[in-house]
């Protein structure tokens, strides 16, 4: 399926086999869990927010991508020790942006990749922190040296997780 914007620029709304979104979901989710248990760094890996970003930007559809980034962060908050909807209203506000911006420019390139994961990764900690501040009445600081990193880290972690996610998508 193609969207076609202003002329003839044509953004593809990539498919994928049936399966892949709910295995790369819980694959995701279990190895996130195994990392934490295992090895102190993990926390600077964020699975869950990287297959919502792939999956949003990908498939280009607002609504999806909120559901997407929905059923993701509950399902996170229901394997951490965080309260439900923590996690949850996070990535549904990047499933929908993530998805708003993926149907209006095409973000194939690994550098348009690398900054659309930065941007979403401090974007989705700016609302864990605003949730934290105004409903838990938690105090966090918004940018630690830790976060940058991490940051980083996830975003060089996209360039090599989303061409592997690219191979699972349906050919027309």
């Amino acid at each position: 399926m193609e969207i076609r914007i202003a002329g003839d620029q044509h953004i593809e709304v990539h498919q994928f086999y049936a399966g892949v979104l709910t295995g790369a979901v819980l694959l995701t989710l279990v190895l996130e869990a195994f990392l934490l248990v295992h090895f102190r760094w993990a926390d600077l890996i964020e699975l869950p927010l990287l297959v919502t970003i792939y999956f949003a930007l990908s498939r280009r559809n607002p609504s999806g991508g909120l559901l997407l980034g929905m059923i993701i962060g509950l399902a996170q908050d229901s394997l951490s020790h965080t309260p439900i909807g923590y996690y949850g209203i996070a990535k549904t506000l990047v499933g929908f942006f993530a998805s708003s911006i993926g149907s209006r420019i095409d973000v194939e390139h690994p550098i348009s990749r690398f900054m659309l994961t930065l941007l979403f990764f401090h974007f989705h900690n700016a609302v864990l922190v605003l949730t934290g501040r105004l409903l838990l009445a938690q105090h966090q600081p918004y940018l630690t040296t830790r976060l940058a990193v991490a940051s980083v880290v996830n975003a060089s972690l996209a360039l090599l997780l989303f061409p592997l996610l690219d191979r699972l998508r349906r050919r027309p």
